[in-house]
């Protein structure tokens, strides 16, 4: 298709127009005739498809040709968003498929909002992988994503009366046409059964896995178009499916009941994204999932290898798997099982191949998100790779043994079982030790992994360790999501930083010319004109786009501090009601994010939001000056709309708990001015944009380590001596915010007073507030403050996605991009015209 798409220099719309009413005609059954936008969404998907399969089959032939080194990452989560769009816009293909719509009487816009976000993921962790697996394709390198095709994804969030209700995400509803569909390269996944020994010709003890319940892994292929099109790389997606064979004995057996059963349990595997663990069968679920991603994953890397070549003593010559978070972390034993088990290498040259093939990511330092397993749930579930856990927990006890000698303590604090009561497997100290290469995701954050999370590994194995700040798409966070300020900077630097955003670095000087900050400011305002329409239309909520967008949009936590937010608005707001305050300016405080539906805390802080938003908005003292707005169901499409229109982005989880965080740049290379502590990537977005253009407060890592250490954290004394802090505490204690609701918050003042404060709010409030102050003050102050959002596009070129995966691939996975035929052609000639030349 594409190749007849332009004629000369100019666009020929037929074939698009033809493939469009041939999808019509074939997957509609219908007539071209008068069409609405959700009956055009199909043909529509399936034309671009089209396109997106050639430039599939084109990038695989040159993979092959090339003898590339492949990598498989492998993730619970990759939060998508939406298909068409994303592609359109790295295919270049919007404005066409604009012009030919209309013909149909029907607008682009309305086509694409047909489409739900695909339901893959939760938060960070999903769209930091999104972003990677768009940054492969565009710098041309074979990375191909291994996930779970969720049937509901994590859940729709409806506000009921103010607190969050969970229902299921059909967003496979329209249907799901970008799906290539693999059946053939299905994958059988063993679990349950037991072990039974035996002796091989050599008189090596042998262990069978017999009697087990087989799951069937089916996959299909979502296709991941880097920028220009040249690379296509997929997202290859398992559902699971139980075995036809295991149902029919069962049948056969007369046990019709058992046999439905049996089939609801391993189909529940793909069902939903994080079951709640908090009772054991969901525990057991989320195990079972875990599994079921590496078994099938490692399966069809390794068949792909198996087909060009005899041995495995090329393996990590060819093949790089990167495990991201704790998830994954049972590649380790299984692709121990695999090269013991099924193709009979000797433990050892298993190992060094197990070692150099995989990749670890560590994206938390919170102790209860680094998983744990009870060792008889895995045994159970798992008996094989429970013995091959503990044997690598003995070699590698060993070689602790050796460079600590009689340092029982270390070997206790490093090994893979955690002794107690309840045995567990720590699944990070697997991962660990399975890998050639650990690294964090912001520079504090591996400097906290290495000093502080796992400091004994650190001193083992120093050269293991290494740092690789996030990053995002720009094609998808600025092209996509704010084609205003993109025609900007395309018209000041030119195309070139859309797939080299070091590149915006040259705008910088529009910060001192009148004319460019007043264009600049008009983007601004019209993105925010957009995100007010799409707030009123989700929540009846009016806010005005000349005030000031505070925005706080991720995860609801409780070390993200959406809590401590709340407090400022609580004191802004009774300095108006008690102290007659009179607002310098608007302020318009937008939340959303969704909280687990089992993190009863998380919840009932949204609950404390709209509470407060409903006090807040309707007392007329306030005159409209502050507003403030939960927007409900968090996800990428809405995230497209918030990032582009926020003014001030609230980043502000207690120094040393973030990880990294990705919406804190996702906001300032939009020009959002980041409030926040010193934490995750916000000192990386302060030592970027300059701290002159950041707003930053509250504790360092350095005391919040030394409270938690000493033990000398009083938030009582602070509550007793700061009268500020006093007054928003005693309002929570009240029924100010809750008149229906008698002490419906009182749990929280609780937590603050009673029992530790354990996320430092009290500590940090003051200073939040007059850093709120500062910059309040510089917005009231319109040519600053535009100065100040131009620096901060300027300036973060460092965390495009492009960067970090240059990262990965040079120092972790060892991977190069494969040039399109022409480009290699064009190459191999290049000496000879040099030679001529001279």
């Amino acid at each position: 298709m594409s190749a007849d798409l332009l004629t000369g220099t100019r666009f020929n719309p037929e074939p698009l127009r033809e493939s469009i009413l041939r999808h019509i005609h074939y997957a509609l059954a219908r007539p071209g005739g008068s069409l609405v936008p959700r009956e055009l969404f199909k043909p529509l998907s399936l034309t671009i498809r089209d396109h997106l399969i050639d430039g599939l089959l084109k990038t695989e032939r040159r993979y092959r040709e090339s003898k590339v080194k492949r990598l498989g990452y492998l993730s619970m989560e990759f939060l998508m968003g939406r298909w068409l769009s994303d592609n359109l816009c790295n295919l270049g293909l919007g404005d066409q498929c604009r012009a030919v719509l209309a013909e149909f009487g029907v607008r682009l816009e309305d086509v694409l909002e047909v489409e739900p976000d695909a339901g893959l993921g939760n938060g960070g962790l999903g769209r930091l992988a999104a972003c990677f697996l768009e940054s492969l394709a565009t710098m041309g390198m074979p990375g191909f994503g291994y996930g779970i095709d969720y049937e509901y994804g994590m859940f729709k969030q409806e506000i009921i009366g103010g607190f969050q209700r969970e229902k299921p995400d059909q967003w496979k509803s329209e249907g799901t046409p970008f799906y290539i569909e693999r059946p053939q390269e299905f994958c059988t996944v063993p679990m349950y059964g037991r072990l039974q020994s035996s002796r091989d010709s050599h008189g090596n003890r042998r262990q069978s896995w017999v009697d087990s319940r087989i799951v069937v892994g089916v996959p299909n292929d979502l296709p991941v178009a880097g920028y220009g099109g040249d690379t296509v790389n997929f997202l290859r997606l398992f559902t699971a499916r139980a075995s036809e064979d295991f149902d029919i004995e069962i049948f056969n057996r007369g046990d019709y009941i058992r046999a439905v059963e049996q089939k609801i349990a391993s189909e529940n595997i793909s069902r939903v994204l994080y079951p709640s663990d908090s009772v054991l069968s969901g525990k057991e679920l989320r195990l079972n999932q875990e599994y079921f991603l590496v078994a099938c994953a490692l399966r069809d890397i390794l068949r792909n290898y198996m087909s060009t070549h005899a041995s495995f003593d090329d393996l990590p010559s060819n093949v790089a798997i990167q495990m991201n978070d704790t998830h994954p972390s049972l590649c380790v034993a299984e692709l121990m099982r695999f090269l013991v088990d099924e193709n009979l290498l000797d433990w050892d040259h298993a190992w060094e191949l197990t070692v150099a093939t995989l990749g670890y990511t560590n994206h938390t330092l919170l102790p209860e998100a680094l998983e744990k397993w009870p060792v008889s749930l895995i045994e159970r579930v798992l008996p094989r790779h429970t013995e091959i856990i503990f044997g690598i927990n003995h070699q590698f006890l060993r070689t602790v043994a050796r460079s600590w000698p009689g340092d029982i303590d270390r070997q206790r604090r490093m090994s893979i079982i955690e002794e107690g009561p309840e045995k567990q497997v720590r699944m990070a100290n697997l991962a660990i030790v399975g890998s050639h290469a650990i690294n964090g995701v912001s520079q504090l954050h591996s400097d906290l992994v290495k000093t502080r999370l796992v400091p004994d590994f650190y001193k083992l194995w120093p050269e293991r360790f290494s740092n690789k700040t996030n990053g995002v798409a720009p094609r998808r966070w600025i092209l996509k999501a704010n084609p205003g300020l993109s025609a900007l900077l395309t018209r000041t630097v030119g195309e070139e930083w859309i797939t080299d955003l070091e590149r915006v670095h040259a705008i910088e000087k529009g910060a001192g010319d009148p004319a460019f900050r007043e264009e600049f400011r008009a983007i601004k305002r019209r993105n925010k004109d957009k995100l007010a329409r799409e707030v009123f239309n989700t929540t009846a909520v009016v806010i005005d786009p000349q005030s000031m967008f505070d925005v706080h949009v991720k995860r609801i936590h409780e070390y993200k501090r959406q809590l401590l937010n709340v407090m400022r608005v609580i004191h802004e707001y009774l300095s108006v009601v008690e102290d007659g305050v009179e607002p310098q300016m608007q302020r318009s405080y937008i939340f959303a994010g969704k909280a687990a539906p089992g993190y009863w805390a998380a919840k009932q802080i949204i609950k404390l939001i709209n509470n407060v938003a409903q006090v807040v908005n309707t007392d007329p003292r306030v005159k409209d000056r502050i507003k403030v707005v939960f927007v409900p169901d968090y996800r990428v499409s809405l995230a497209e709309i918030i990032m582009p229109a926020a003014d001030l982005s609230q980043q502000i989880s207690t120094a040393g708990m973030e990880a990294s965080g990705t919406g804190n740049m996702k906001l300032a290379m939009n020009g959002a001015l980041t409030l926040g502590t010193l934490d995750g990537a916000n000192i990386e977005i302060m030592q970027a944009v300059g701290e002159a253009n950041i707003y930053t407060f509250g504790l360092t890592r350095e005391d919040v380590s030394w409270y938690q250490e000493s033990r000398s954290y009083n938030p009582r004394e602070i509550y007793t001596k700061d009268a500020t802090v006093r007054r928003v505490v005693d309002c929570l204690a009240s029924n100010l915010l809750c008149p229906d609701e008698p002490g419906l918050f009182r749990w929280i003042v609780d937590e603050l007073l009673d029992r530790g404060d354990r996320y430092f709010h009290l500590a940090d409030l003051s200073s939040y507030i007059e850093a709120s102050q500062r910059a309040e003050k510089d917005y009231r102050e319109p040519d600053v403050w535009t100065a100040k959002s131009i620096l901060n596009v300027a300036r973060t070129g460092f965390f495009s996605s492009d960067r970090t995966i240059a990262e990965y691939a040079r120092d972790i996975w060892n991977i190069k991009p494969a040039a399109p035929v022409a480009q290699r052609e064009s190459d191999a000639k290049e000496p000879v015209r040099a030679e001529v030349s001279r």
